[in-house]
């Protein structure tokens, strides 16, 4: 029996500890400090006011890139085979799926204008847009290197497929892995911190303004005496 009523108090004692320890502690709201929530929610609107993340922006940088380097080495194709004007006029006016380039340059085309316009624009915040320009850069370059004649044209005939590919998927790994992540946190963070402020708000009243301090009007020194001196002398002489 006294071992029960000995257990009995460390029970309790083991019950309040373990209610105290799941509760949130009021120290550590009140650890919170509002000055600080304040500028980093000013931080965060001011990256929203910018109008795009840097992150984004480095994408868009990116495809830019993939847009000019797959224009510079169709350029330069158009130089090694017999001159621009010549090889120009052969790729562009006399097109032939299976020998010309500038297919794959308006490839390089069609997903700057889809990207820019979707994420940089609109600011898609989803996966479908480039999805969609990945898979269709896909298809059509192997369906180019099967049935066309790219691969008995020298060393073009390889390096520019290969480059577009590879600059797809890169843009496609970088916007799911990088930018959309790192937008999510961002925004849950900024959540959370104006969650916070809000708490902190509650508990940490604001410092009233100098228009709610008032002090009452300073009365005349003396005053009381004068008021007895008048008592005294308007009370009837007996």
């Amino acid at each position: 029996m006294t071992a029960r009523m000995n257990r009995l108090p460390d029970n309790a004692e083991n019950a309040q500890s373990s209610s105290r320890s799941s509760c949130p502690s009021l120290q550590d709201i009140h650890s919170i400090n509002p000055a600080q929530l304040m500028a980093r929610i000013e931080s965060y609107e001011g990256r929203e006011k910018k109008g795009i993340s840097d992150v984004r922006r480095t994408f868009c940088l990116f495809v830019t890139f993939d847009l000019l380097f797959v224009t510079l080495l169709w350029i330069i194709e158009l130089n090694v085979n017999g001159g621009i004007g010549t090889t120009l006029e052969k790729e562009v006016l006399q097109y032939d799926y299976h020998s010309s380039y500038f297919d794959i340059f308006l490839l390089a085309v069609f997903r700057f204008k889809v990207l820019i316009l979707a994420y940089a624009m609109c600011r898609l915040r989803h996966w479908w847009a480039i999805a969609f320009t990945t898979a269709v850069t896909s298809a059509f370059l192997l369906a180019k290197v099967i049935l066309s004649k790219l691969l008995s044209q020298g060393a073009f005939g390889y390096v520019l497929p290969i480059i577009s590919f590879i600059l797809a998927w890169i843009e496609t790994w970088f916007l799911d892995f990088k930018v959309l992540p790192q937008e999510a946190e961002e925004e849950n963070r900024l959540l959370l911190v104006q969650d916070a402020s809000e708490r902190a708000a509650l508990i940490h009243p604001g410092v009233p303004s100098d228009g709610q301090f008032y002090s009452p009007p300073e009365s005349a020194a003396g005053s009381d005496e004068e008021s007895e001196e008048k008592q005294d002398r308007e009370k009837p002489i007996v």
